[in-house]
């Protein structure tokens, strides 16, 4: 790819992209039969354009899905939110949902990809918690140890969502839900017993 990801007009017509496939999943329901060419008849854009943009499908599909998964998290946090105990639990509570719907819109068609969406899903978590942690004012952890809180952060939370979502009615999402807050508010202590001072 040559173009430049900042560029509002690699914005739109990247947006353009996920707009059509979006419609073509509305209606074709699955992720498996929505080819390139598929797209870029639906979304009006020559098939060399969508090349420049991006590999191939599934560099696409990788693409789209941090997309959704960003938008997700931006409508409940903002960019600047901090890192704490109340906007954790946004993340992990937002993060249900998404992988919940996830599941529920597969479709057996679906399932070459999943395993590519849950680790995009799981990256964009990390990052967004590494972020957040690196931008947090502690004493005594260095960034070796932040970097570990957060992978182990996400992988907790994303696993055991991940897991539920696979077979939501062996507990409730509320039971599930205050079963990880428990865990991470014990552990996490240490963290905001050093931000609230």
């Amino acid at each position: 790819m040559s173009v430049n990801p900042e560029d509002p007009r690699v914005i739109r017509t990247r947006q353009l992209f996920v707009q059509a496939f979006n419609d073509l999943v509305e209606k074709k329901r699955n992720l498996y039969s929505i080819s390139v060419q598929d797209i870029t008849k639906q979304a009006v854009v020559n098939r060399t354009t969508f090349y420049a943009h991006f590999q191939d499908k599934y560099d696409f599909l990788e693409y789209w899905m941090k997309d959704k998964f960003q938008m997700a998290i931006r409508d409940r946090l903002p960019e600047e939110t901090r890192c704490n105990a109340n906007n954790l639990r946004t993340l992990l509570q937002t993060l249900f949902e998404f992988l919940l719907r996830f599941q529920q819109c597969s479709t057996p068609g679906d399932k070459p990809f999943e395993a590519m969406l849950e680790n995009v899903i799981h990256q964009d978590l990390h990052r967004l918690l590494l972020k957040r942690v690196n931008e947090m004012d502690i004493q005594g952890f260095s960034p070796e140890k932040l970097e570990a809180a957060a992978l182990v952060i996400s992988w907790g939370m994303f696993g055991t969502v991940l897991l539920w979502s696979r077979n939501p009615q062996d507990h409730s999402v509320e039971t599930m839900f205050e079963e990880v807050v428990e865990v991470l508010s014990v552990n996490l202590a240490p963290f905001w017993e050093q931000t609230a001072s």
